[in-house]
Formats: structure tokens, C-alpha cells, sequence
């Protein structure tokens, strides 16, 4: 493939991304604002599982559509090091948290995102942990392809930071957010960050999952 093909590729997919990327942020705050903040109970309904299930699937096809199915470029592919992943990983889930931390203290964002249920229901208990499976390993593995794999790989062309950040506020529009926006955003530069770091998907995949699975816990134990 010479210059002018690669400079082509490049360009779709930049255009491609950018479009599904604006859908998805258009889509985010308007059912925000038609629908409001979802019931804190949606996590112990089985339809919860079964529309995200769908929902993200079609949205991997497109992303992989986009990608043109390349491992490359959705950066799909094991770290050079373990080791140095698993420190970048560390890194990354300690400043995400001493910002959450402190963001949280200042401006008091409470639970907008409203995905985490107001207390434990032990009758809706399989619901819950199947809710729980599907945002800690298959929405960290779209979203991780769909933003730090083709979202990255189309906004490198600006430069390494350009890219993160970029990365990181079109994450955080993308779910609609007001409030806690600054935190969702920070959150998607530290993924972008560690894939800058690693080559690779992989990391933040892994701690995309274990932030969720974290919040999940917390929220039905030490929230209430």
C-alpha cells in the first residue's frame, strides 16, 4: 500500500469514526433528556443485559467495520511488557481514583449516571451479577475497541496527546453526562494513556472491567 492509499484509509476512517462518534454523543444526551436519569433498580432487570448485549454488539460490527477488521488498528494485540502494563495499569487506577476523589469533594456529582441501584435486592440477585458480567468484560471490550482502538488509531495522525485528550472527551460526551462529566472524561484519557503506554487494548481493558466491578460492589455494600 503506498502513501497515497494509506493517507486515503486515514482519512475514512477518521470520518467514519467521527461520525459514529457524534451519533453516539447525540443519542447520549438526547435520551438523557427525553428519558431523564435511569431507575436506580435497572441493574435487576433482565432486559437491562439483554438490550446492552445488542446494543453493543451491533455497535463492535460497525467498529470493526470501520477498522476494517485490522488487529492493528484496533490494537488488539498482547503488550510488549506484562510487567510495564501492569505498573501503567496501577498508575492509571490510582489517578483515576485520587481524581474522582477529589473532583467528588468539591463538586458533590453523586450517582448521576444512576446505573448503580439504591440498595440490594437478594430476590433480583442473578440479574444483578448478569448485569454486572456484561459491564465488567463485554462493555469494557467495546468500548475499549471503540474508543482507544479505532478512536485512537484515527486521531494519532494530530499527535500522541492530541489523542488521548481527544479520546478521553469524545469517551466522556458520550454518555451523556453533565456533572460528572469531568470524571468520565478523565477517565477515558487514562485508558487512552495506557494505550499510548502499552501498544495495546488489552490493559485498559482490564481495568476499564475492574473499575466497574468495583463500583458494582461498592455500590450494593459499603454505598448503603
Amino acid at each position: 500500500m503506498n502513501r497515497r492509499e494509506d493517507t486515503g484509509s486515514d482519512n475514512r476512517r477518521l470520518v467514519l469514526w467521527g461520525s459514529l462518534a457524534a451519533i453516539l454523543i447525540a443519542v447520549a444526551y438526547t435520551s438523557r433528556a427525553a428519558a431523564g436519569k435511569p431507575s436506580p433498580n435497572i441493574l435487576y432487570q433482565w432486559s437491562t443485559a439483554a438490550d446492552q448485549l445488542i446494543q453493543d454488539a451491533v455497535l463492535l460490527l460497525i467498529v470493526l467495520w470501520i477498522a476494517r477488521f485490522s488487529r492493528d488498528v484496533l490494537a488488539l494485540r498482547l503488550p510488549p511488557s506484562f510487567k510495564r502494563a501492569a505498573k501503567v495499569v496501577g498508575i492509571g487506577l490510582l489517578a483515576i481514583y485520587v481524581f474522582e476523589i477529589a473532583y467528588g469533594g468539591i463538586f458533590h456529582p453523586g450517582n448521576e449516571q444512576g446505573l448503580t441501584p439504591s440498595h440490594w435486592e437478594p430476590h433480583h440477585a442473578a440479574a444483578y451479577i448478569v448485569n454486572g458480567v456484561l459491564i465488567c468484560t463485554w462493555i469494557p471490550f467495546v468500548e475499549e475497541l471503540t474508543y482507544r482502538g479505532v478512536g485512537y488509531a484515527a486521531l494519532i495522525r494530530f499527535g500522541r496527546w492530541p489523542a488521548i485528550l481527544g479520546v478521553g472527551l469524545i469517551f466522556g460526551l458520550s454518555h451523556g453526562l453533565v456533572t460528572s462529566l469531568p470524571v468520565i472524561v478523565a477517565f477515558g484519557c487514562v485508558l487512552a494513556w495506557i494505550r499510548s503506554e502499552t501498544d495495546s487494548v488489552l490493559p485498559g481493558m482490564i481495568l476499564h472491567g475492574s473499575f466497574n466491578l468495583i463500583a458494582l460492589v461498592a455500590a450494593v455494600t459499603i454505598s448503603h
